[in-house]
């Protein structure tokens, strides 16, 4: 690479390093969702997981695995089997958002309907509990499956927290770790776990993929209001759906009486009028909402790259350790 080239993304130097196992993970992916009787079911599934997603999830078991010496053949059935539960969540969450787009496409509730989405993602949920109990190892099977049940309940937590002003930073940390560390961390320990390393490794890998998923989905939800075609995201998005991400739980933690009403009706009431995102632009700018939420963004970025440290030296521990400043770089 010259001088004047830009350096790949970490993800994307992690793909390059795990692409021999990535296509065998892609090749079992589309075995495993075919359906003789049910042809809807590969025709929804082919529609998101072919959608050019980052694969971000099995690529961080393939690399835990890979990191502590796994030498055989499950790492790439647990990618899989993470990838699937993935999958199935996103299709859900879809429909219970009524979602219309995703990663730029039309969704598949939208393209077919609400009962074939919940239907096909219910498949997938089955299909990856058939992949874990392959590998024969209860623990990765108790991981995975309580991973499943933990992410069901960020979800339900995030229904009734979501437009209610007292949610509390606390609360908001917990549906986050519920609907997307948990799988961050399933992922990534996992892989320990099948290269029966010491407990040690298997729990600073755990640590890593929690801090990471929540980084991630802080950062996420920042992004929403500085948005900006960088980021690829709609700015605003998350104020037009009244979610309550933790910028706006802090503006709202230090509102005075007449900003505490301007979020009880936008976000509480749903009643959004012309100029009301500039207004909650204004407001989480004035009370420090944005730098002080980019900030704890960092500091969990900072608590991944820590874990890591309980791991032997290789190029792909370094590589996650990228991955976590990178999900916080694009806050700069």
């Amino acid at each position: 690479m010259s001088l004047d080239q830009p350096r790949a993304k970490p993800q994307e130097r992690l793909a390059a390093a795990l692409a021999g196992d990535m296509d065998a993970v892609n090749t079992l992916i589309r075995e495993r969702m075919a359906s003789e009787h049910a042809p809807r079911i590969p025709e929804v599934t082919a529609h998101l997981v072919e959608a050019g997603g980052k694969r971000l999830r099995p690529m961080l078991t393939l690399a835990s695995a890979r990191l502590c010496g796994y030498e055989g053949p499950y790492h790439v059935h647990l990618a899989a089997t993470v990838e699937f539960i993935h999958t199935a969540t996103l299709l859900h969450d879809d429909v219970v958002d009524e979602s219309e787009k995703r990663r730029g496409r039309p969704t598949a509730n939208l393209l077919w309907d609400n009962k074939s989405s919940v239907l096909v993602g219910d498949y997938l949920f089955a299909r990856s509990f058939q992949l874990m109990t392959e590998t024969g190892n209860m623990r990765v099977l108790r991981i995975l499956s309580n991973a499943a049940a933990t992410i069901a309940e960020g979800e339900v937590l995030q229904l009734t927290a979501a437009q209610d002003l007292g949610t509390t930073e606390d609360i908001y940390l917990q549906v986050i770790r519920g609907k997307t560390a948990a799988l961050f961390s399933a992922a990534t320990e996992v892989g320990g776990v099948i290269a029966e390393r010491p407990e040690e490794e298997v729990q600073a890998l755990h640590a890593y993929g929690d801090a990471l998923g929540i980084a991630f989905q802080i950062a996420d939800d920042l992004l929403d209001y500085w948005g900006g075609e960088q980021t690829g995201k709609n700015l605003g998005d998350d104020f037009r759906e009244r979610k309550l991400t933790l910028p706006v739980i802090r503006a709202v933690a230090a509102a005075d009486a007449e900003e505490r009403a301007f979020w009880k009706r936008t976000i509480e009431k749903g009643d959004q009028r012309e100029g009301d995102l500039e207004q909650a632009l204004a407001l989480l700018d004035r009370h420090g909402a944005l730098e002080s939420t980019r900030e704890t963004a960092r500091e969990w970025s900072a608590k991944a790259r820590e874990a890591l440290e309980a791991l032997p030296p290789h190029e792909l521990r370094d590589m996650l350790s990228d991955l976590a400043d990178y999900v916080v770089a694009r806050l700069a």
